[in-house]
């Protein structure tokens, strides 16, 4: 995935150095040095060969672009994750392991192969020409050149032959898959007695120094307290914003209409019929010249009467389909026909004209045009107002691309006011009262951006009420926020609360009752295991939960089953207690768990089990390190 910058990073660099030449009069050697080498430090390294620094932050933002580009309303803040960094240095790793294994294990992929997968593979289809070759245009829209895929499709294979002996040694045979996956699609016979809290509800009367004492625990002072919030002023620059102020000549306008006039042209359409004497690309030389032969002769039959084309065409051509219809095609565009006998078509001028004999790769053609439609175009007063708006919008972006920098320097170097970027870009300073560091709901708000969020309460922005860096939201869009009045969180006071407290303890000593009245019923029963109970028997297994609480599921197929009845006594917190008797163990069900179905899945996940292992003992064998605050240190880029 990364190999492109992996491999051009001396080139880049020679660039680079052109534009840094200067600037060392002003910084000097010895601060450059130190910059290249924090950028060079190593966050991993795979058998002695590092990964830097700068060449995971390279893979981090061509990794965000990738993803932006296929989802404009991905939140850029997941990009600045650890999850997200590591996911992508884990990509690295991988790569240098299984290039080092490849090596080490000398697994070559012979053209002949790669020809052969190539040739056949469905999934290779669409990036076959007809003649089996690459389609050069299509690899081009990838960013790939027909050589850049065969070494990628070659190193593909080279990999995948690393993991196949392991993978192809898992045999997951009908004994040892029904060993397996027994304990999952086990279904158990049951009875459940609930003792729910809510029974003593009404018998529950806190009193005053109880609700004192559950407020004053320290394990319940996070419900009792008031969340940490910010007033805030912002603002936000977007292509909207940018067209503020635009105006877009008439001059302009009368360009962009000439430029682009096909937009505004309705497509030609031509309608034809056409004879066909099939002459094959693998017909001989004197089957060719007999079949032109015979479309001469009847070419010259249809230009002594033209208005028996229909007629002609019935009896005479090998085009079955059309045939029928007296050689009528219908109405096509261009690009619809090869490329003969398209401009045989519509070079015709007047209906009912007939064409010269036309070769193509099925044979010899004659052709009459029935008719002809499109090709207006539309005036440009019609179309003044569309082009006018698609001017402003590509005028709009280019000023918000120059604009994006600087915005986040001036939020930058002003950071006490919002004011200096609002006047320079003309953006209203927009204000929310209340902020929380819960994210919003409206994708189309700032508030909703974790990253925002974050920003807004970061130590700087709360304590010295200074601006936020400027924050990608996607879609075209930066904000920049800073904090007006910031309200830490507190405990508020009991008098405030004393009802909820009230609420928590009483259903908190419900629960407490509940759970005794259980676990009595629970002792009562493993002292008479053969006492009746009066609740419906009931089959669950994983598959089939029957409703039950998770917790409660979970511990009923957890349960020791060696002595039958069994019981098993589950807390469902303030929700009560449940009693569980296990009456009989059943087999699978065919109809939660196709018994071939389970077979492959368990096979496939056996697979994905030893090919993980056998990748962990690579990563042993060749020394990877993995340099977590190196990782944590890396950036996507600017935001």
């Amino acid at each position: 995935m990364f190999d492109f910058i992996r491999s051009n990073t001396r080139v880049l660099f020679f660039i680079l150095l052109v534009l840094i030449i200067p600037s060392f009069v002003f910084v000097g050697v010895d601060g450059y040095r130190r910059m290249d080498e924090g950028a060079n430090v190593a966050v991993a390294k795979v058998r002695g060969q590092k990964i830097s620094q700068i060449e995971l932050e390279a893979a981090i933002r061509q990794q965000g672009d990738r993803i932006r580009s296929q989802r404009p309303d991905f939140d850029p803040a997941l990009l600045e994750t650890p999850e997200f960094k590591q996911q992508v240095l884990d990509d690295l790793v991988r790569q240098r392991v299984m290039t080092a294994a490849v090596n080490e294990l000398h697994l070559v992929t012979t053209d002949e192969r790669l020809k052969r997968l190539f040739s056949t593979d469905p999934q290779f289809a669409a990036l076959r020409n007809p003649d089996g070759t690459v389609n050069k245009e299509v690899l081009a829209t990838q960013g790939m050149t027909s050589e850049m895929f065969a070494q990628r499709l070659r190193q593909d294979l080279s990999v995948q032959q690393v993991f196949r002996g392991v993978v192809d040694s898992v045999v997951a045979t009908p004994a040892v898959t029904q060993a397996a996956l027994d304990p999952l699609f086990q279904q158990r016979q049951v009875q459940v007695v609930t003792f729910p809290a809510q029974r003593h509800l009404a018998s529950v009367k806190p009193t005053d120094a109880q609700i004192e004492a559950f407020y004053a625990d320290p394990v319940n002072a996070s419900r009792f307290k008031a969340a940490e919030q910010a007033d805030i002023e912002f603002v936000v620059l977007d292509v909207e914003a940018m067209k503020k102020g635009i105006t877009v000549t008439s001059e302009e306008v009368q360009q962009f209409y000439d430029k682009n006039i096909s937009r505004y042209t309705t497509p030609e359409q031509r309608r034809a019929s056409h004879l066909l004497v099939k002459a094959g690309a693998d017909a001989s030389s004197d089957e060719k010249s007999k079949a032109r032969a015979k479309a001469q002769a009847l070419l010259d039959q249809l230009r002594a009467k033209p208005a028996a084309f229909a007629e002609v065409a019935r009896k005479n051509s090998d085009d079955s389909v059309s045939a029928e219809r007296g050689g009528d095609l219908d109405f096509f565009g261009r690009g619809d026909m090869t490329s003969a006998f398209e401009k045989a078509v519509f070079d015709l001028k007047t209906d009912g004209d007939l064409s010269d004999i036309v070769e193509t790769e099925f044979g010899f053609h004659i052709i009459q045009l029935t008719g002809k439609r499109g090709g207006e175009k539309r005036p440009l007063d019609a179309v003044r107002s569309e082009i006018e708006s698609e001017l402003r919008a590509e005028q709009a972006q280019k000023k918000y691309a120059e604009a994006a920098v600087d915005f986040s320097n001036v939020v930058y170097e002003q950071a006490d006011s919002l004011k200096p970027v609002a006047d320079k870009y003309k953006l209203d300073i927009q204000t929310a009262k209340a902020v929380t560091r819960e994210a919003k709901a409206d994708p189309a708000s700032p508030l909703a951006n974790k990253r925002f969020i974050e920003q807004l309460f970061a130590e700087d922005a709360v304590r010295n009420k200074r601006n936020t860096e400027a924050v990608d939201l996607g879609g075209g869009r930066l904000a920049a926020g800073r904090v007006v009045k910031h309200t830490p969180s507190r405990l508020l006071p009991l008098d405030e609360v004393r009802e909820t407290v009230r609420g928590l303890l009483t259903i908190n000593q419900a629960a407490a009752l509940a759970r005794q009245d259980g676990e009595a019923k629970l002792a009562a029963l493993k002292a008479a295991p053969d006492t009746a109970l009066n609740e419906p028997s009931q089959k669950v297994s994983r598959l089939r939960r029957n409703e039950l609480a998770p917790a409660l599921l979970d511990a009923i197929l957890r349960a020791p089953t060696s002595q039958l009845p069994s019981f098993v006594g589950v807390d469902l917190g303030e929700q009560g207690y449940a009693v569980v008797k296990i009456l009989e163990i059943l087999p699978r069900d065919p109809a939660v768990a196709d018994p071939e179905r389970s077979r492959s899945q368990y096979g496939q996940t056996w697979a994905d089990a030893e090919a993980q292992a056998y990748y962990a003992g690579l990563k042993k064998r060749f020394k990877v390190d993995i340099k977590a605050k190196a990782v944590a240190a890396a950036s996507s880029g600017p935001n």
